[in-house]
């Protein structure tokens, strides 16, 4: 069943793979304009952007080094939603569009294991954003060294890891959901409505104590909160990530078990 789904996925893997390598490179590509020309896009620039837009942009302090700019740029915000964006739309093929398409009812009535099935539908989420993280890490590695902007491998390797998490959370939510429901657009919206309020609650809630504490249920602050790219791998809160999807995909296996697919 693994085998069979990441065959369904293999267009889709290829395609995001592309889009996302294309988009670090295009950004890393014009690093070296920006690493040229301090005195137009150093601290000055900077102060120019509101407040509540630098804490959309995590803080926004740094374009010129080159983790500074990678963070700002490439992690912080676009290849993270990027990857939710990619792990929601393999989910949503594992349960839910099956079952709308009516293709899961003639699943369900051989003899296939209903928990095997779930579980084997994790599986090859997690291998096909796998598969995506790797072949955007060796790019982002690559163009990082091109580009000389002098950041290790280890701290490229701990945001990518991050990103991995994140899009492997957020698409584990997806599979639950549709496990529970059957919708892909009730899957969509729930996984987009946890994604923005997650991301906005752990940037916007560095100046706004009211919602500072939702911080804590937003998977967002265990991905960045660490700042992998400047400090290397946040052990702690990766596990805290990874046993939180472990907990989703758990629950995932147990609503679909329970719950009637028309048959």
């Amino acid at each position: 069943m693994i085998g069979r789904s990441l065959r369904d996925y293999r267009r889709s893997l290829v395609w995001w793979s592309l889009g996302i390598s294309a988009f670090i490179a295009v950004y890393l590509a014009v690093y070296g304009n920006i690493k040229a020309s301090p005195e137009t896009y150093g601290p000055a620039m900077v102060a120019k952007f509101p407040g509540p837009l630098r804490d959309l942009m995590g803080g926004l302090t740094d374009m010129t080094s080159g983790v500074g700019y990678l963070q700002t740029v490439v992690y912080q915000l676009f290849i993270p939603m990027l990857f939710v964006a990619c792990g929601t739309l393999l989910a949503n093929r594992a349960l839910a569009g099956p079952e709308e398409s009516g293709t899961l009812e003639l699943i369900v009535t051989l003899p296939v294991d209903r928990r095997r099935l779930v579980l084997d539908k994790l599986a090859a989420l997690a291998l096909g954003l796998l598969l995506v993280a790797v072949v955007t890490l060796l790019v982002a590695v690559g163009m990082s060294a091109a580009m000389e902007t002098g950041v290790p491998f280890d701290r490229i390797l701990a945001g990518q890891l991050g990103v991995l998490l994140l899009g492997l959370f957020h698409g584990t939510v997806a599979v639950a959901v549709g496990a529970a429901v059957g919708r892909r657009l009730v899957a969509s919206a729930v996984v987009g409505v946890w994604a923005v309020a997650g991301y906005t609650v752990v940037t916007m809630g560095r100046s706004i104590e009211a919602v500072a504490w939702l911080k804590w249920v937003s998977p967002f602050h265990y991905y960045a909160e660490g700042r992998p790219l400047y400090e290397g791998l946040p052990v702690g809160d990766y596990l805290v990530l990874a046993g939180a999807t472990a907990v989703l995909g758990l629950t995932a296996v147990l609503a679909f078990d329970r719950r009637d697919v028309g048959v």
